[in-house]
Order: structure tokens, then sequence, then C-alpha cells
């Protein structure tokens, strides 16, 4: 008996497998890798169904194998349509969003060369195969910034070809307070410095040696030294945007929002934890990383043991009038953050008259934007670039 049919039953199978990882959450930490990624290449899989069925077709293949075949094609080829499919109501959505918190005509205060810079549309299908092209920017890593306890710190940055003074976005990288360097999700940081920017990725020491407040001081010792040495890293210290990814989102927070910061013209939050003693009992389900442990590693104890802690590490308690702006980006599938706490966090910013932007990416998981070619990603990156033209 030929091996094409065994064979295309293998592809069919293995591709419903991937789709379903964009329905069903994951248990554990391998399985959540899955379900961050399979959504973004949903049409890569779409893809795969679609030549598992002209082939069943073109071979005319019969029997228990074939049926197989089409019953997996079909129901992976519907599952790995779903993202897809829900892009133009969310995008829609998003752009209603954008026009309530920056007003309708925000993006006429951007200057002409700056808007044609940026992204045309929210989702372009072609970068989903080829990548998002990245024109050459200047990059200086390992800048050494502070030695707290002997911890060398550095930061990364990242500029535009020609030498000025460059409206700044400071990144602060997520791991759960526990790991990263300045050199994650550097491909964003590369975007942005071919788009006009100054980025500087900044680091800080890690739980659960060092617990909280020793990140938010690594962080603000970092923008202390930043903009003492504008001039010579082209940074416009009038024009600096904070920017993190989940516990990074989170320590961006508390520095923009400290009353005592310094003027900070934007904020830009991708699905960071908000309150850490609601996030410590309202636990996701399921739960693969265990978000107890990873503030009990961050802060050393429980909500019970260290009230005020867990209030003075919270963002929450910071909401005031006027903040920054803010860009609050979380998807709703996220088994890490959950989407509503940013949602409530949104909430509290309106009441007190701040401006505030949240978009609740359907069918994404946290850290979404690891796929930098993604659709969540693209989405995401479309609205950021256009958030900070604006603010900045």
């Amino acid at each position: 008996m030929s091996l094409v049919p065994w064979l295309l039953a293998i592809l069919s199978g293995l591709g419903l497998l991937l789709s379903l990882a964009i329905v069903l959450p994951a248990p554990t930490m391998l399985i959540l890798v899955f379900t961050v990624v399979t959504p973004e290449i949903s049409p890569w899989l779409v893809g795969v169904h679609a030549i598992a069925l002209l082939l069943l077709a073109r071979l005319s293949l019969t029997g228990g194998v074939a049926i197989a075949i089409l019953v997996c094609s079909l129901l992976g080829l519907s599952l790995s349509l779903l993202p897809l499919l829900q892009v133009p109501a969310t995008v829609a959505r998003f752009n209603a969003e954008m026009e309530r918190g920056l007003g309708s005509a925000y993006l006429k205060t951007v200057p002409e060369p700056s808007r044609q810079a940026m992204r045309r549309q929210p989702l372009q299908l072609l970068d989903v195969f080829r990548g998002i092209p990245l024109p050459p920017v200047r990059i200086q890593r390992g800048i050494p910034f502070a030695e707290p306890d002997d911890v060398p710190l550095k930061l990364n940055l990242y500029r535009p070809e020609a030498v000025g003074q460059y409206p700044t976005v400071i990144i602060i990288y997520g791991g759960a307070w526990r790991q990263g360097t300045p050199n994650n999700d550097e491909w964003f940081s590369r975007y942005l410095a071919s788009r006009g920017y100054t980025v500087v990725a900044i680091d800080y020491r890690h739980a659960p040696e060092y617990q909280f407040p020793a990140q938010l001081e690594d962080v603000k010792t970092a923008i202390g030294v930043i903009c003492d040495r504008a001039q010579e890293f082209e940074v416009d210290g009038d024009r600096i945007a904070l920017m993190g990814r989940s516990s990074g989102g989170h320590l961006a927070m508390l520095a923009a929002y400290d009353p005592d910061s310094i003027p900070i013209r934007g904020l830009i939050n991708y699905y960071a934890p908000v309150n850490l003693t609601n996030g410590y009992y309202d636990l996701p389900n399921p739960d693969p990383l265990g978000i107890q442990n990873i503030l009990r590693d961050f802060l050393g104890g429980t909500p019970e043991e260290l009230p005020d802690l867990y209030d003075r590490a919270s963002p929450w308690h910071l909401v005031a009038p006027n903040l920054p702006p803010s860009l609050l980006i979380y998807g709703q599938r996220d088994h890490l953050v959950q989407a509503k706490f940013g949602r409530k966090l949104q909430e509290k910013l309106l009441t007190f008259d701040n401006r505030s932007i949240f978009l609740e990416i359907p069918w994404a998981e946290h850290a979404f934007d690891a796929v930098h070619f993604g659709i969540s990603n693209q989405i995401a990156l479309y609205y950021t670039e256009r958030f900070l033209a604006h603010t900045l």
C-alpha cells in the first residue's frame, strides 16, 4: 500500500493538534508555548489544511484513512481560520478606541514623514510568511549603567542610522521578574529605531535573589542615567516614553505613575500585572506557571504576610489624576496575566480623567508578540507606533 495516504494523514493530524491550541488552554509550560505561538501562525495552518484537502481530492483517496484526513483537515481549517475571521471586527473596535482615547484627528498631529514610515495596515498577511522587513540601525549593546550589590547592570542602545536627538522609548523586559536581558525582543527595538526613535533597553536585578523594590530601584537608576547622558545617547529628554512587557510592564507603570518620576510622555503596557494582591488570589485556570510562587519569589511572602508591600508593588494604587497617557494591550486568552486586570486598570484610569487606551486581542495568549511576524504582534505594532507618534 502507498505511503502517501499515511503521510497525508500524519500531516493532517499534526495540523489539527496544532490548531486545537488556538482554542484550548495550556495546563503546563510546555503546552503554553504552543498556545502562544499557534494563533499567531494560524495563516500557515490554514495553508497546511488547504493543501491536505487539495491533495486528498487530487489523489482520489477513499476508505477510512481518507475519511480521517477529511475530518481532521476540515476541523483544523475551521479552527485555524478563527483568529483571521475576528480580525476585521477587532480592528474596527481598536480604531474606535484609539480615536476615543486620543481624539478623532489624532494622526493629524503626526508629521507626514512619520506617518509615511508607519505600517499602512494593522495586518499584512504577506508579512506572516516573509517576516517584517527591518532597515539597518545603529546598535550598541552592553553599556554599563550601575552595579548594585556588585551585580553589573547594562543597557542596549538602538538608534537610527543618522546621528541626532530622537524621541526615546525606554523598554523593560519581562520574565516574571526572574529572568531576561536587554536583548529580549530585540526585533522590536530595532524596528522602532528604524522608525526614528532612540530605544534604550535596560536591565534590572532578578528575583528571588533580589526582591522588590530592588527591580524598581534599578529601573529608576537607569532612567536617571539615560537622562544624565541624554546628549551622548541621542535621547530627547523632553520626549520619553516607558514600555514594558509582563513584569517589565509592571515596573514601567510603577515608574511612570510615580508622582516623583521625571515627566514621562507616554506609557505602553503589554499584558502587565496590575494589582498583585488580587492576582495572588484570582488565579487563571489553568495556571501553567504557578502565579503564587512567582509572586512569593518577587515579594518574599504572601499578601497576608506582607499586605503593605503588595500594595506598594501594585500600580493599581498609584492611579491618580494627570498621569501620562497609557496604552494597555492584553490578550483575551492570557493564562498568566488575565485581561480583566488590564480592563479594570483602564476603568480606574478613566475614572481619574486620564487618557488611556485599552486594546484586548480576542485570540491572543500571554507574550503573543514573541512571534514578531504573527497576527497579534502586527496589530499591536500598528497601534503602538501610532500611539508613540502622537504622544512623543
